[in-house]
This record gives C-alpha cells, structure tokens and sequence, in this order.
C-alpha cells in the first residue's frame, strides 16, 4: 500500500523533479501512514533517493527503454504499482510525464491531478491544490477514484531532504512491443536544460539579430542559467525551437526569468507565469512585460545587459 512515484532521469542520472516527486511521495506517505516506493528506469546511483524520502527503489533496466515511450513507460509504472498495491502514484508535471499520465491513468482507472502545487489538504476526500488558469489562479481538486495520480507542478513543492536509507531491488515488468521506433537523438550537452534551469535567460526581437546573441549568452553562463527565446525569435530562425518558452513552446517554472527585449504578449506570459521571479529589460515602458514583472528595468539591452553580466562577474568575484 505505499505510496509509489515515478523518478525521472536522463542518460542514468536523476533529474531535480525526481527528487522534488520524491519529496512530495514522503509527505503524502506520512499523511497516510505508509511508505514511499520510487520506480525508476535506466537510472543509476539511486541512493540519492532515500535522501528524499524513499523506502523503496524498484530499478527498471532495459536498453530498449533508453529513449522515452509514453506507452510503455506508463505500462512500466502501472506493473508498478500493481506489484505495490499502491492507492496514490506521483509524477511529476514535466513534458514527458504529462504525455505519460494520461495513459497511466487509463490504465490504473485513476483519477488525474495535474498541476499540483500542494500537498494534499485532505486524504478524505484526497484533496489538491493545483494551478489554474495558466497560473493565475488556483484550484483545489478532489479525487474520488480508488487510486489517485497526482502531477507535481515543476519547483513548486519544493527538495525536502532526510536521513532514510532506501533499500532496492530489480523490478523485471513485461515490455510492451515498441510500435515507435527511434532512428537517432540529437540532444545539446554541456549546457544547462531548459527544463532543469534554475534561471533562465531569455531573448526577444529586441536584440535585432541573431548576431547580438552573445550577450544573452555571456550573461547566461555568470548566472549558470539556461538560455531561451520568444516565438518571434524561433519562427525568424535566429535561435533553435527548442529554446521557445511561452503558452506554444516550453513551459517555464524557475526561480527567476529575465526577458530581455521581449514585449511581453499573453502567449509568452502564460508560459513562464509559474517563475517566481521575473525580471524585464526593455526599451518600451508601456510593455506589457512590465505588468507581470517583479523588476522592470527602462533601457537599451545592449547598454544594461553588457553591465549587468560585469557587475554579476565583479560579485562573483568578490565572494568566490
């Protein structure tokens, strides 16, 4: 009857949801009495996990799961779960999980909360708090089924660390046959993920060019943040579609958001809404940007940016 969670990782190591999905496993497990289960799959040196609360680690190793499959990786967990007799499973609310949940919800007949930004306020009824409206609101939600799926919003509960030890065993379930098959991966290394970005640094047409990125850049690597861009920017080609963040690209939860020379349209800020704290440059006092902001700053980019990144070098400086 333990709680059981689905703990992320890319190329064996975990990603920071795993933990914060572990850590919300511990508090659900506590309200309930039970303990935490973590099945993972191709990941490597999980004792990371008992540090978040885990009990128990199911590891899944198969090279046919190296590259991600909803379908089957939804089936993995399920097997999972039954094997468990887990009644709540967690995951988290990344990209690859909300195309997952759907199918684990189908197939546990669960009934699904994503968004969640809370612990439960109640396990009877089992009661969440979600965001709403592209995060301008929120919600509390009630799951009446007899097992729960409970999405966790990105950096919203939060790494909440123990002193536990998880014990682990191999989990062997049956792989489903994969109908898709995957000719090559082209992924960016040695930089920080979107994804997994803390802070993020992000350009709009206001830089003018493609050949003014390298301020974003330099500012970008003092700040040890992820670079990304406005729709506007990825539609002229200046910078890869995979740096889009807004409502029709990737979605952005990180500590702190700067937009530098982005005006701010609705579709931008209902994708980086759940940042806690967003920073603005722009020339435009009347951008909407400035709105949403919690700092705004009137000025040229390429005057405030270049001396912004300077100081940010002369601190680090200063108290390495």
């Amino acid at each position: 009857m333990s709680v059981l969670v689905y703990t992320e990782s890319d190329q064996g190591k975990f990603k920071k949801v795993a933990l914060e999905v572990a850590s919300y496993g511990k508090a659900v497990a506590n309200q309930l009495g039970t303990t935490v289960t973590a099945v993972t799959i191709n990941a490597n040196e999980t004792s990371i996990l008992g540090q978040h609360g885990v009990d128990k680690v199911l590891n899944v190793n198969h090279a046919s799961l190296d590259t991600f499959n909803a379908k089957t990786y939804a089936d993995i967990i399920k097997q999972a779960a039954e094997k468990e007799g887990s009644k709540v499973v967690v995951v988290s609310s990344s990209a690859d999980s909300k195309y997952l949940a759907p199918l684990l919800a189908i197939d546990l007949n669960a009934g699904y909360a994503s968004n969640v930004v809370e612990a439960p306020s109640s396990t009877s009824p089992f009661t969440v708090k979600r965001t709403a409206f592209t995060n301008k609101a929120f919600n509390f939600t009630s799951i009446n089924t007899e097992v729960k799926l409970v999405g966790v919003s990105k950096n919203s509960y939060g790494l909440v660390e123990s002193n536990g030890n998880a014990s682990s065993e191999d989990f062997m379930p049956t792989i489903l046959e994969n109908d898709v098959h995957v000719d090559s991966v082209d992924k960016i290394t040695g930089k920080v993920t979107i994804a997994d970005a803390e802070i993020v640094v992000s350009g709009g047409r206001g830089l003018k060019g493609p050949e003014n990125w390298g301020m974003i850049e330099e500012l970008a690597d003092v700040l040890g943040a992820a670079t990304a861009c406005s729709k506007p920017v990825s539609d002229l080609g200046w910078r890869p579609h995979s740096e889009h963040v807004g409502q029709t690209g990737k979605p952005v939860a990180s500590n702190l958001y700067i937009a530098v020379g982005i005006s701010g349209a609705i579709q931008h800020l209902a994708g980086i809404n759940a940042s806690k704290v967003k920073v603005v440059i722009n020339t435009d006092p009347e951008a909407p940007f400035f709105k949403a902001a919690d700092y705004g700053v009137v000025g040229d980019a390429f005057e405030v940016v270049p001396k912004l990144t300077e100081k940010l070098k002369e601190f680090k400086a200063q108290n390495a």
